[in-house]
């Protein structure tokens, strides 16, 4: 079972990062956990992980578990190629090129918090690895078990829109945004480092998440891939610094046919954030 950590250790040379290893490639890892995965995915895989960003003096600005499917590295040392060395269960932490990773992979300009630090920490937790055939073969069984369910979640959408007579109209995407105050701020575009509150509920009230709560401010980049759900990022788009809003997902925009991964959304949830801009910089 420890193959895969012998051939990344194989390939491996100093790095001047205490207690991290250097491929020849360039990445810069430190082993934490060695899984019981016998192999490594490649691309076209889908991979689900929990995965934390940080500044090398242990500052979080991202972390959350996801799943997606691994691309082709983009260039040596990306994470990608990160990625790719991993097999299940392994956790591992890399540290990354800054403006490499916002530049070439994200097509981004680094947050300013960023720019004085060449480098950043990205630590992953590899938690299943799935050939493309196994998702595809599996999200069919799937479907074919709920084919129902998406028009039965339209119709609660519409019930509970009408029973609580909120006066708002979708837009094409099937998005109801609502704003609460009449704030207008600083309007938010790519790439500015957001702080925002918010807290998520089931239509009939139970919350499943809430930063206020937990009094834990969300702080992310405004169109960095993996930071929020597709409909949170379309409303908050639309909003300004000091602005709150409530905003209803339709679950094509939130977390879709399939739920969380930590199975606490179902499959064809709809779901309301009221969401708070605390800053825009």
């Amino acid at each position: 079972m420890f193959l895969p950590i012998l051939m990344i250790n194989a390939c491996s040379m100093r790095s001047e990062f205490p207690g991290y290893s250097k491929t020849r490639s360039g990445i810069h890892y430190h082993l934490k956990v060695i899984g019981e995965g016998q192999s490594k995915p490649i691309p076209g895989d889908y991979l689900t992980v929990d995965i934390l960003y940080s500044t090398l003096d242990d500052s979080v600005f991202f972390s959350a578990r996801r799943k997606f499917q691994l691309e082709p590295p983009s260039y040596k040392g990306s994470v990608e190629e990160c990625l790719g060395m991993l097999a299940t269960g392994d956790q591992v932490d890399f540290i990354i090129d800054t403006d490499r990773f916002f530049n070439n992979t994200l097509g981004i300009s680094p947050p300013g918090f960023l720019e004085e630090n060449p480098d950043f920490r990205i630590s992953v937790n590899m938690l299943d690895i799935q050939t493309e055939e196994s998702y595809l073969r599996e999200k069919e069984a799937f479907l074919g078990w709920i084919e129902n369910f998406g028009e039965y979640e339209k119709i609660k959408l519409q019930q509970f829109i009408n029973e609580e007579q909120l006066y708002a109209t979708a837009d094409s995407s099937g998005l109801y945004f609502i704003p609460l105050n009449e704030k207008r701020g600083k309007k938010i575009k790519q790439g500015d480092t957001l702080e925002v509150h918010y807290e998520g509920r089931f239509l009939y009230g139970r919350f499943f998440d809430s930063t206020r709560k937990r009094n834990e401010v969300f702080q992310f980049i405004y169109g960095h891939e993996w930071q929020v759900l597709e409909g949170l990022e379309k409303a908050i788009g639309q909003m300004h610094d000091g602005e709150k809003a409530l905003v209803i997902l339709p679950s094509d925009l939130a977390f879709g046919e399939h739920g969380s991964s930590t199975g606490i959304i179902p499959p064809f949830t709809s779901l309301i954030f009221e969401i708070e801009i605390l800053s825009v910089r």
